[in-house]
């Protein structure tokens, strides 16, 4: 991506030791003493038709993955894949702005801009691959669920059907892509430092799995159940309206097909509460696991931050029937 404006913040530019600024094959960074590296890497099409917000929402993404763990985000690398007529001419600097808007959220979690890569693809694509930096004897896992945690999740559910109302110029469209871009494009860095902080043992991110498929693999890996309360379930407006309509992604269908085997529906849940606990997600909040004594601070903590603290399910033990997710 030789020749593209970086504009990183100047302060985090000292952690490259060698890299762009010589055109160097690969980056060289320092590490913090006594920390491990996280790494993901994650690639979005648009779900927005505004190229910097879309780039934010892919950069917050990828991040998410790093908070989602208790960790801080370090460096990151561009991810683009452009159609060629979009890269051989760009009047409207769609390209630009989509890199702009993924640097913003770079520069705002505190992550070094360090390179990337870009392929000429049929459909355009933005992403990041991050490295973080973590304490690696207090990291936040799938496995670390225990009965008798509660369950918080940060941020509202719905932003698939949202994008498909959005795509289907649905009414209300325009409202609706305000809203996935109000809740998409914020970083997950407040439920990150919550984790550190409060030094939790299991959470994850909601993305492509929804609120059911991620929790599900959460279970699994704890030998626990995890059940959910759908009326507590906070969505976006419109997102309980476009459901019922039917505007469910094919994405949710297969997480709800998927999740069926080790799953449980209560008798008397709304059809479209499911449909949207299994919505699959695009830079969702985070779901904290968090023991009793400590929900009153991790609630005051997010909400400090600006994030929601919505209580929505519990840990339980594992049930007979091996069922270890319950909607009721």
């Amino acid at each position: 991506m030789h020749g593209l404006p970086l504009g990183t913040r100047p302060d985090l530019e000292a952690r490259v030791l060698a890299g762009r600024a010589r055109n160097e094959d690969a980056v060289v960074l320092t590490v913090p003493p006594g920390r491990a590296i996280v790494q993901t890497v994650d690639i979005l099409a648009p779900i927005v038709n505004d190229g910097f917000h879309f780039g934010r929402i892919a950069a917050a993404n990828a991040l998410s993955d790093v908070y989602a763990m208790g960790g801080e985000p370090w460096s990151a690398m561009n991810v683009a894949f452009f159609p060629q007529a979009l890269a051989e001419e760009d009047p409207d600097g769609i390209l630009a702005s989509i890199l702009r808007g993924g640097l913003e959220a770079m520069n705002e979690a505190g992550a070094v801009l360090a390179g990337g890569h870009t392929v000429q693809d049929e459909e355009l694509k933005y992403g990041l691959a991050v490295t973080g930096i973590i304490d690696p004897d207090h990291m936040a896992r799938n496995d670390g669920l225990r009965p008798g945690q509660k369950l918080l999740l940060t941020k509202p559910l719905g932003t698939g059907v949202l994008a498909t109302g959005v795509k289907a110029g649905w009414d209300g469209a325009d409202q609706s892509e305000a809203e996935l871009i109000r809740w998409c494009s914020r970083l997950n860095s407040v439920g990150g430092a919550v984790i550190r902080t409060l030094r939790l043992a299991a959470a994850t991110d909601i993305t492509g799995f929804g609120l059911g498929g991620h929790a599900l693999e959460m279970a699994l890996a704890s030998g626990v159940c995890v059940v959910f309360e759908t009326e507590a379930l906070p969505l976006m407006p419109r997102a309980l309206e476009y459901a019922r309509d039917g505007l469910i992604p094919a994405g949710s269908h297969l997480n709800r097909k998927h999740c069926a085997c080790s799953s449980l529906v209560e008798k008397g849940v709304d059809e479209a509460l499911e449909s949207l606990a299994f919505d699959a997600q695009t830079s969702g909040g985070l779901l904290l696991a968090v023991p009793p004594d400590q929900v009153d601070e991790a609630c005051a903590l997010l909400h400090a931050g600006g994030d929601l603290a919505c209580l929505v399910g519990e840990v339980a033990e594992p049930r007979p029937d091996g069922k270890a997710l319950v909607l009721r």
